[in-house]
């Protein structure tokens, strides 16, 4: 075994049990506080905002660290300060500045993984090594919820930010035990305007537009589906509609921690394109079932794709980045590119679909979901050249 594995595996377990923390339970901590929907509605746009811009300034400064284990370590202590902010003072100013905080820092925490991962395996492992991190992240984010969970209940809604801002020294031992990898160059150096030209280059190339085109529409067909099913479901099912939610959370969570290291591997044995057809094809399939059941058993089986399509996401999208900066050191500015499609395509799906659905109802709407889910799988399949190269793919 690789040293370090076991390091970056635990890693990705305590950092998804951090980031679980920051999920809805931050709705339901500022509900306590006598916060409005509008105010938190207001909060958790400016850590959305705060996301989707740092994403290229953070995969620029992870580029430019030769050390990427410090980038890590960074962002680990900027997340426990902000999950402290969110206990020790619920008032506009410290929320927004924890909110803040914790855009730019799992940006860029996420940009660090994936550069420790390629550091320390290589291209040649990466995709096995992505399908680890996938399974413990998505094992670490099931504990959380249901520990959290309980300490929200039993507790207060306040300690699940200590608890949040605890588990984080975990992490930050885990990453103690993760070696620097492969040496790095950091990018950049050399005179800066030819530094901003090579990048400029390397993210304008029309493989990268076309993939981050697919990237748009696979969030624009994913991220409506959930939320238009639970307020379709609570005005069939009332209150009993947060069990059958919980479960829709939970059992991709499930899939994703069995089907990611199959991802990985898959990915390096058949080449990048089948894999990622394969697993978005689960987008647009999800979509038209649940616009044609309304049993909340069925739903939730259904729902289960969704573990499908976020593992061959998650796994797939620092492999082909890693494919495509080959050679550049601009893997993290590229992901940064990748993450900010990622943003807007989730940010239209949620607008756009909560349009149809008020104006025609959720079955259209989820319909108009799927056809943008088959639109990704029809873009990757006539426009994107397969990604792996030989030196990189692993014999079957």
């Amino acid at each position: 075994m690789i040293p370090g594995t076991r390091g970056l595996d635990w890693h990705n377990f305590f950092v998804a049990n951090v980031q679980t923390g920051f999920g809805p339970f931050i709705a339901v901590y500022l509900s306590g506080e006598t916060w409005t929907d509008r105010q938190i509605g207001i909060a958790l746009s400016v850590g959305t905002i705060a996301g989707m811009a740092s994403q290229l300034p953070a995969g620029a400064l992870v580029d430019a660290l030769a050390n990427k284990r410090l980038a890590a370590f960074v962002a680990c202590l900027a997340l426990m300060a902000s999950a402290l902010l969110f206990a020790a003072w619920p008032v506009a100013a410290a929320v927004y500045m924890a909110e803040v905080l914790h855009g730019f820092s799992s940006t860029m925490l996420v940009a660090a993984i994936a550069a420790m991962s390629l550091a320390l395996v290589g291209r040649a492992g990466l995709g096995e090594r992505l399908g680890r991190n996938g399974r413990f992240a998505a094992a670490g984010s099931s504990v959380a919820a249901a520990v959290m969970g309980a300490v929200g209940t039993y507790v207060s809604e306040r300690a699940v930010f200590v608890l949040t801002a605890a588990l984080m020294l975990p992490a930050l031992a885990a990453l103690a035990a993760i070696p620097r990898g492969r040496p790095t160059t950091p990018a950049g150096r050399g005179a800066p305007r030819a530094a901003v030209r090579e990048a400029v280059r390397v993210l304008l190339s029309w493989r990268i537009l076309v993939f981050a085109g697919a990237v748009v529409l696979f969030h624009l067909g994913n991220a409506a589906m959930l939320p238009i099913v639970a307020g379709d479901l609570t005005k069939a099912i009332g209150t009993r509609a947060s069990l059958v939610i919980a479960a829709c959370i939970v059992g991709p969570q499930i899939l994703v921690a069995a089907a990611s290291p199959w991802v990985g591997s898959a990915a390096d044995r058949w080449g990048r394109r089948p894999v990622l057809m394969i697993t978005f094809l689960a987008v647009p399939v999800r979509g038209a079932l649940l616009a044609l059941v309304d049993n909340p058993i069925a739903i939730v089986l259904i729902q289960c794709l969704d573990g499908v399509s976020a593992a061959g996401f998650g796994v797939m999208l620092p492999l082909i980045a890693a494919d495509f900066t080959h050679g550049t050191n601009r893997f993290n500015l590229c992901m940064g590119v990748f993450g900010l499609a990622a943003g807007f395509g989730a940010t239209l799906s949620t607008g756009l679909a909560g349009a149809v659905a008020d104006r025609y109802g959720h079955v259209p709407a989820l319909f108009s979901l799927a056809a943008a889910g088959l639109l990704c799988v029809g873009l990757i399949a006539a426009a994107l050249p397969e990604t792996q190269s030989a030196e990189a793919s692993v014999p079957a």
